[in-house]
């Protein structure tokens, strides 16, 4: 009952939320240079033909009454429709969400694997070789753009050894890919047995995964340290050493004190690379729902924007709600 409690009072200021966010997206992208109707009819378009379109659009109206008339359609979820590929915006972000969420999560899957370990090691030993290697690899993954180590990486791999799939999308041009099921193609080609599929999107992904996942494990191998060694110099361990208790217990018990700072930053992180993952969706040609937003924002193309940054609000709502249900389950405090 006291979940229920908290899920309940948390679910009652989504929806002004996601209203402030709708509402502060739409005016910035009203700001943004670029007249939709001038884009959408090329440069030689009469006054007349603008004038019709821009009465078609809405764009004629104030701000206030745009606004409102998209938040209507959004209430029925109506994201309407991009210029640019023609089709509805839910369509478009039901078919390349997908294969933004499979590119952030196996990133951010891959960076714990990573920084969780370091932290945990170089915290016990910090006079030892892999506390010296861990200080150095987090101040140089900070300090790397993830685009440039991305084609740092393509460089090394693909062009010199020669030992991944081109850069070029999610599959080979010669592959059939599986039934759209779940968008991941990993997941749809275990459903339906497509292994050549499910080899090729493996091997596509490998080159994204890594160069996200080494980036963003530095601030996970960074709070990790951090609040490791604090857990470490705290009375409960101290005093559970003077009890006898083997270090292996002590550090455990410090790592599960340790889990809502951890938690907390890679929920932000995986908020973050939503969205801040389209350099290297642009590198790779990935083709996620990031990079379809960017394309809306430099084509004044406002519909596939403002659906990205609701669908994404979403989730983040979803992230941040589940991290506060882990907090009930493994800190005692929070119940």
């Amino acid at each position: 009952m006291q979940i229920l409690t908290y899920i309940g009072r948390r679910l009652i200021f989504v929806g002004p939320q996601l209203v402030g966010i709708l509402l502060v997206t739409f005016l910035l992208l009203k700001l943004i240079p670029g007249d939709p109707a001038v884009m959408m009819l090329g440069p030689f378009a009469t006054d007349d033909g603008l004038a019709r379109l821009r009465t078609e659009l809405g764009l004629d109206r104030s701000i206030v009454e745009q606004f409102g008339i998209y938040l209507w359609r959004v209430l029925h979820w109506d994201l309407g429709t991009s210029w640019q590929t023609t089709m509805p915006v839910t369509s478009d972000l039901a078919q390349r969400f997908p294969a933004t969420l499979e590119l952030v999560t196996l990133s951010l899957l891959l960076a714990l694997a990573i920084g969780m370990p370091l932290g945990v090691v170089g915290a016990r030993n910090r006079n030892g070789i892999v506390r010296k290697f861990a200080d150095i690899y987090g101040l140089a993954a900070g300090a790397l753009p993830d685009f440039w180590f991305g084609l740092v990486l393509i460089f090394i791999l693909y062009t010199i050894l020669g030992v991944v799939p081109a850069p070029l999308g999610r599959l080979d041009f010669t592959i059939i890919p599986p039934p759209d099921v779940t968008g991941s193609l990993l997941i749809d080609s275990v459903i339906s047995g497509n292994w050549p599929a499910l080899r090729n999107a493996a091997g596509h992904l490998l080159l994204p995964v890594l160069t996200l996942g080494l980036i963003n494990a530095a601030p996970i191998l960074k709070m990790t340290l951090s609040t490791m060694e604090r857990m470490l110099e705290a009375d409960f361990s101290r005093y559970a050493e003077m009890c006898g208790l083997p270090p292996k217990v002590v550090a455990r018990k410090a790592l599960r004190n340790s889990l809502p700072s951890v938690i907390t930053i890679v929920s932000v992180l995986y908020g973050f690379l939503i969205g801040g993952a389209v350099l290297v969706e642009i590198v790779f040609s990935w083709g996620g729902a990031g990079q379809y937003a960017v394309q809306g924002v430099l084509n004044a193309d406002l519909n596939p924007v403002l659906g990205f940054v609701l669908y994404s609000a979403i989730l983040s709502l979803v992230i941040y709600l589940i991290v506060d249900l882990i907090y009930f389950a493994i800190d005692p405090r929070t119940r």
